[in-house]
């Protein structure tokens, strides 16, 4: 398959304390990822049994795409507040749709 778009599964743990800390930090990222240009889909869940589990479920046009995000002003700042926030770095996986 060519042209194909690439999904990003990122899970992020806070810290049980600055759980609602967290959660706003990646709540201000939501908007402003939504209106770049190669976003197709991008949400934020948190763990229904473990409120510290939030995970970023993402589609993207292109690795172009992704790349300007993840470079991105508004990321780059909401990244530079985690480390105070989270149990450990956050894991993110690329993907491309099977079936």
């Amino acid at each position: 398959m060519t042209n194909q778009t690439i999904r990003v599964v990122a899970r992020i743990t806070a810290l049980p304390n600055k759980v609602e800390e967290l959660k706003a930090v990646l709540l201000e990222l939501i908007e402003p990822s939504r209106q770049e240009t190669g976003a197709i889909n991008y949400e934020l869940l948190q763990n229904q049994y473990d409120p510290t589990d939030f995970t970023f479920v993402e589609e993207w046009t292109s690795h172009e795409a992704l790349t300007t995000h993840l470079d991105s002003p508004h990321l780059q700042a909401g990244v530079a507040k985690l480390e105070a926030l989270v149990t450990t770095a956050p894991d993110i996986r690329r993907y491309h749709l099977l079936a």
